[in-house]
This record gives C-alpha cells, structure tokens and sequence, in this order.
C-alpha cells in the first residue's frame, strides 16, 4: 500500500504539473501535448507525466518553459548556400539561418538555442571538421542534434564524435531534421481531420503562442504603427497581425476590419505560417482552398490576400502580418519586400518582448531565492516593462 501511495505521489495531472511549473492549465497542457515532456494517456483518456520529468524541466528550463527550439543552423561551402535555402524552403517545421563564414555562425549559435545543426563535410574543409568537436563539448548546446553530412563522418565516429549523426546526403540531412521537429506528445491526427493544414510540430509551435505572452492582451500602439504601415505602402483597406491558436484567429492588431477574431478555419494564415517568405492569393473565390471560406463566398467578400509569417525568439510562426484587399490584384515585388520587411519588425517586436519578460522572471526568482536565504531582494535591478501600451 505505502509503494502505491508513493507511486501515486509521483505521477502528475496536468492542473498539478501546472501547480508545479507555476503555468496555467493551459500552459501546462500544451507542455505535455507538443512532447516537451513525455507522458501517456489513462484508459480514461487523461494525460500523466511523471514528477522527476516535469523537475527536469525545470532545472533544465528555469521558469517551466520548455527548451523546444524550431531553429536551425546550417555550416556548409559557399557555393552550396542556395541548394540549403531551396531544401529547407520547403519544411514549414523550422526555420534555418545558412552561414559559410565559420565565426558569423559561431556568432548565431552563441545567441541562439537551436533545434539541430547541420555541418556540410562533403568538401573536407578543416576547419568545419575541427568544429564538431567543439559543438559536442559545448554544454550549452546539450540539447541541440549536431549532423554531419558527408561519408569521412563515419570514420571518426571513435574520435569523440559520438553524439554527431553522420549524413550521407544534405536531403538525407533535411528529412533527419524534419523527422526530429515533428510533435511527440500529440495522437496523429487522421487526415482530413482538421480544416486547414498544420506543420508537424503544431504543439509546439501552440506551446510558443501561449509563451509569447500576447494572447488577449490589450492593443499597442507598435503594432498599430506596422498594420498602418502595412496598409498604407501596399494600398490595401485591411491589414492585420494574427495569433493562430487552436481555434481561433486572434487579431492583435487590426486595421480595416471590426472582428477582434475570427474561426480558425476561416484564416488564410494557415498557409502564412507554412511558408518561409510571402504568401500571396491574387484571387481567393478562384482558389479551390480558398473559394468556400466564408469570408470569401458571403460577406465581406474577400478577394486578395498577402502575409509574411510573425516568429518567435525561438523560430516558431506565432501568427502572421498580412494584408486583404475587396478586390483581386498581383503582389509587385517592391510590396512583397516591403510586406516582409515589416513581418520582420513584428517578428523583432515579439522577441523584445519575450526578452523582457524573461529578465523580469530571472529578477523574480532571484528575489525568490534572496527571500529565502534571509537576503532583501534586489528590487532596485527590476526592469521596466517595455512603454508600449496605446491610450
């Protein structure tokens, strides 16, 4: 009897894992369901984890978010850069930074947590070889999967190598990745079961919408500036920033339209935040994915569309910036630049933020920690959140 109560004690529910990571329920449950920590189903079809997993989290993680990154850094020649971009521009799971210069990528690893590097061995060069050893030694890069693509990889996989995946080919290389990326804690879902696409790492991506913080918050003026900027360089009568959730497209800004939300299903983001680039629609009632949408077949009648992909500090397509016109038109590559030049500014915007909210958890627990050993917390570092909040 003691064993089953000591057992009992071990295994979590998601509101006690929530308890126990300080989170909400949600947080919590989108943790355990994107595969950030693993966890099983009761006959009753209740997920559990175990205590010593969600403990690791935390020590892992330090304020209860995961680690998950959807961030990849590629090390290859020069003259193989662009087949790189073609590749990984079709995996919708992640987002890769292509370096040939040893010390810029040595620069991005140094800032980044990312979810995979790939080293492209195939010419021989030295110094990218020399490189394996230092990223397996790297503890900060514990997390992070080191490929190696081409066969002298093989050979010295005695030489402390171990952990370093040889790769035959760079397609081999992207299918390993992806592969990696997709979701370990989600049921497969069969297809057709969901209105609209989704990458393989849905749950984690959801995982970083909910860490972003922007859920229901209040307008700001930053972002408004960038739907009126969006607006008014592409002429267009609505322009919007999108948070997809579940089921629900969420405007955290919005110009030229009164919904604060919209169904999930209704949003052409969907496609937005599979995409590296932008994704444009010069006609939405002739595309067949597109024609049936409500907002297309009835009122209001939307017949353009044009967004860029919003992401996380970790890689992740939180939502999108777009833009809708009443009527069909073709993107012209100044406004295809223009319109990704200020995704990035949202993209940078939402990082700023996840940044300071990470400095304002540090200071907490510290203060925690000063609280603790009998100490006054160190009140005078509390940084001042981000002026930022239309009147």
């Amino acid at each position: 009897m003691d064993t089953v109560k000591a057992m009992e004690k071990d295994i979590l529910t998601t509101a006690q894992t929530a308890k126990l990571l300080g989170v909400s329920v949600r947080t919590a449950q989108l943790l355990i369901e994107g595969g950030s920590v693993p966890s099983w189903k009761t006959p009753g079809g209740h997920r559990r984890v175990y205590r010593t997993d969600i403990e690791a989290l935390i020590e892992g993680g330090g304020c209860g978010t995961p680690s998950a990154s959807a961030t990849v850094i590629v090390i290859t020649p020069g003259d193989r850069i662009r087949f790189y971009e073609e590749v990984f521009a079709a995996v919708p799971e992640c987002e890769a930074e292509i370096f040939e210069d040893l010390h810029a990528a040595l620069f991005a690893l140094g800032s980044a947590r990312p979810h995979a590097i790939v080293v492209d061995l195939a010419d021989g060069d030295v110094e990218r070889s020399g490189l394996l050893h230092s990223l397996v030694a790297n503890p900060s890069l514990g997390h992070s999967r080191i490929l190696a693509v081409g066969a002298s990889v093989q050979a010295r996989k005695t030489d402390g190598l171990d952990r370093v995946i040889a790769i035959d080919t760079p397609e081999q290389a992207v299918a390993a990745v992806r592969r990696s990326l997709a979701d370990t804690g989600q049921t497969a879902l069969p297809p057709g079961a969901l209105p609209f696409p989704v990458a393989l790492n849905e749950g984690q991506r959801l995982v970083a919408l909910e860490r972003s913080g922007l859920l229901g918050t209040a307008p700001e003026e930053t972002f408004d500036r960038l739907t009126w900027l969006a607006s008014q360089t592409l002429k267009a009568p609505i322009s919007l920033l999108t948070l997809l959730t579940p089921t629900q497209q969420w405007f955290k800004s919005r110009l030229g339209l009164d919904l604060p939300e919209t169904p999930r299903s209704w949003a052409f983001c969907n496609y937005t935040i599979l995409q590296k680039g932008v994704f444009s629609v010069e006609d939405l009632a002739k595309d067949p994915r597109f024609n049936n949408n409500p907002a297309v077949a009835g009122d209001p009648g939307f017949r353009f569309y044009a967004g860029v992909p919003v992401l996380d500090n970790e890689g992740f397509p939180v939502g999108a910036l777009c833009v809708i016109d009443y009527k069909q038109r073709v993107l012209d590559e100044r406004e295809a630049q223009a319109l990704s030049a200020l995704a990035a500014l949202a993209s940078s915007e939402v990082r700023l933020r996840a940044t300071e909210r990470q400095l304002r958890e540090a200071l907490r627990r510290e203060g925690r920690h000063d609280s603790a050993r009998g100490r006054a917390p160190a009140a005078q570092h509390a940084v001042k959140p981000h002026a930022r909040s239309r009147a």
